[in-house]
């Protein structure tokens, strides 16, 4: 499933919906802590890519079936900007710059890759994870920073 994303920060609200809508049928509670993690990583890899790179970008969500489908929900933000996260610094006091240092802590394993002119950033949930695992502990494919959150650029 993918949805087209433009370069408008209220595309991010249209895009939690949109996740939210999907869950139907996948076996996933609406209001579950697993469906508002997933709504959340959404709306941080959204906002990432409309923020930062300003233009248009696809969201794609590949949800386990009800019966037997993939045990993994796999979450995929391709934009149009060749640029890598950067590490960034943020003070308690800033209002940004947390969202990557957010994805590492709520996703089983994140990462990103080169997808024709841009790039795939992209995360997954474990159905089944311990809610007390963190990113780190749990292989995450970029290496948590102490006191660096990340920038999708």
């Amino acid at each position: 499933m993918q949805l087209e994303i433009r370069p408008d920060p209220a595309e991010v609200g249209r895009a939690r919906r949109w996740a939210r809508s999907r869950l139907a049928g996948s076996g996933i509670a609406a209001d579950g802590p697993l469906a508002e993690t997933l709504v959340l990583l959404v709306s941080e890899l959204v906002t990432n890519a409309v923020v930062h790179t300003g233009c248009p970008a696809v969201l794609r969500l590949s949800l386990p079936g009800a019966a037997d489908g993939p045990e993994v929900l796999r979450l995929e933000v391709v934009d149009r900007s060749g640029r890598a996260p950067v590490p960034r610094c943020v003070d308690g006091e800033a209002t940004g710059g947390r969202g990557l240092a957010l994805v590492d802590g709520l996703a089983d394993r994140w990462g990103w890759s080169p997808e024709g002119a841009g790039k795939s950033i992209w995360c997954e949930l474990d159905r089944c994870a311990r809610p007390e695992a963190s990113g780190a502990a749990r292989g995450t494919v970029s290496p948590a920073y102490d006191g660096l959150a990340y920038e999708a650029v």
